[in-house]
């Protein structure tokens, strides 16, 4: 089956065709550093570094691009609440976030536009949208005319009579609209800016950069480029602003063939925010949980749905994590004298091929990954763990050390049962506050249940300790139990 996407623009799976024969253009949204990056920004980034992985394993010479929004409100007032320059603000949050990012595997973007590094080309474009009637000049700044751009709203599949309904003006703006945006902001004492003749010293308004350096560095010819990525958050107004700006100045529309966009996250079924106490920079996930049980979690969730991150799920996906080093230890053992070469996949990669091919459903990726890693060996040991490798590498679970090392005892978590009750909610539990005691009632249910070939309720009682750390590995002489939290 070909590639088959999930376009928002056209709010439908379609088969994916480059534009050019054997390559690939993208451009995704990248980090606006006023403040620190959090998980949900992980996820969106983890995603689009999973599919650039994929279409490059897949043969194509992909271009990625991916920018960086260095100057914006939240930085300047950052500057002036620190007595420090608005450059040391962004350079300090994303020297963090690209840390952050090495440390979860996420690969360097071919290349990293910032927007102060093209103004020249926002001002060109500018221009171009004021010559066509596309925008106006006002008293405060310049701004886009959205009622002059006939598809207004069909990326976001919003009526635009509806959202001009919705919209306000703010009293410090001039703009003809309420819908009307800023493309150009003029100078503000204490503010950086850059001059813009014949109209006014500035800076450029938040959507406008997009614009100009996709066209500047993919689609100089205006034409369009291939993918066009972000969260889902920046479908409206972020990405329906840009296709307004752009398209109208195109030779032959559309901006992008395709729209993808990452699902939300919820932490605990609720939106992160400083104000509800939940909120948790990057880094200091990145220092509690490993990296790469992080991108396995996320693995498990298709991309554009909106996902729930618990401790409790984190936990699991450390404990498959684990499962799967182990099992990737038994092999290279088996393995012995694996010569490292890298072959043309069989069976298991034509099912992770397909997979992905559904519209990078990795859960179902994953799926076949885990499974063929502990699978029965019926062949020669040195092919499957070269598979396996080149197929963890396409995941973005690269083999290091770690997974060869032998795995460190670790003692029952302290909240053990009362995850476990919260797990599996059944009366059993109930008043047992002893990590161990509730470990061996559950690990006796479960057994009872393997004893009645019940192994619907077996699954559930296993996924339920994994969830909660506890890894279970059943084998001819009986199960066993380790901690991998």
């Amino acid at each position: 089956m070909p590639l088959q996407l999930y376009n928002t623009r056209t709010r439908r799976a379609e088969r994916f065709q480059p534009r050019r024969e054997g390559q690939i253009s993208i451009y995704v949204c990248g980090l606006t550093p006023s403040a620190q990056a959090h998980l949900g920004h992980a996820r969106s980034f983890l995603f689009f570094d999973l599919l650039r992985r994929y279409l490059a394993f897949s043969g194509y010479r992909v271009t990625y691009v991916q920018n960086v929004t260095d100057i914006d409100d939240r930085s300047i007032e950052a500057a002036h609440r620190l007595g420090v320059s608005w450059r040391e603000i962004v350079a300090g949050y994303y020297a963090e976030f690209k840390r952050s990012m090495a440390r979860l595997g996420v690969r360097e973007p071919d290349q990293e536009p910032y927007a102060t590094d093209f103004i020249p080309q926002i001002r060109e474009t500018i221009s171009a949208l004021i010559e066509r009637g596309y925008a106006y000049v006002a008293s405060d700044g310049i701004y886009y005319r959205v009622g002059k751009f006939a598809g207004y709203g069909l990326l976001s599949n919003r009526n635009i009579a509806e959202l001009e309904a919705g919209a306000r003006i703010e009293i410090d703006e001039a703009k003809e609209e309420a819908l009307d945006f800023a493309l150009w902001k003029f100078a503000k004492p204490g503010e950086p800016h850059w001059p813009f003749e014949p109209y006014g010293d500035g800076r450029p308004g938040w959507h406008i950069e997009c614009s100009a350096m996709s066209h500047a560095l993919l689609d100089p010819e205006g034409t369009g480029f291939d993918i066009h990525g972000g969260g889902a958050d920046l479908i409206f107004p972020h990405h329906e602003n840009e296709i307004a700006q752009s398209e109208p100045l195109m030779a032959r529309p559309p901006m992008a063939n395709f729209w993808l966009h990452g699902g939300l996250l919820l932490f605990d079924n609720r939106k992160m925010s400083k104000s509800l106490g939940n909120f948790e920079p990057l880094s200091d996930v990145l220092d509690r949980h490993d990296p790469q049980a992080i991108r396995l979690l996320f693995l498990r969730t298709g991309y554009g749905k909106v996902m729930n991150f618990t401790e409790e799920a984190m936990a699991g996906a450390v404990a498959t994590l684990e499962r799967l080093r182990r099992d990737y230890r038994a092999l290279h053992a088996a393995a012995s004298g694996a010569d490292g070469r890298v072959t043309e996949g069989g069976a298991l990669t034509a099912r992770v091929v397909e997979a992905l091919d559904d519209d990078m459903n990795t859960a179902a990726a994953l799926r076949e990954v885990l499974a063929a890693a502990s699978a029965p060996l019926d062949g020669d040991a040195r092919e499957r763990l070269s598979e396996l490798r080149t197929l963890l590498s396409l995941l973005g679970l690269e083999p290091d050390e770690r997974w060869l090392a032998a795995p460190v005892e670790r003692p029952l978590p302290e909240d053990l049962a009362r995850a476990l009750r919260h797990e599996i909610g059944e009366p059993w539990l109930d008043g047992v506050e002893d990590a161990r005691a509730a470990l061996d009632r559950v690990i006796n249910e479960r057994l009872a249940a393997r004893a009645n070939k019940d192994w619907s309720r077996s699954d559930r009682l296993r996924d339920a300790l994994a969830r909660c750390g506890i890894d279970i590995k059943d084998g001819k002489e009986g199960s066993t139990w380790s901690v991998v939290r």
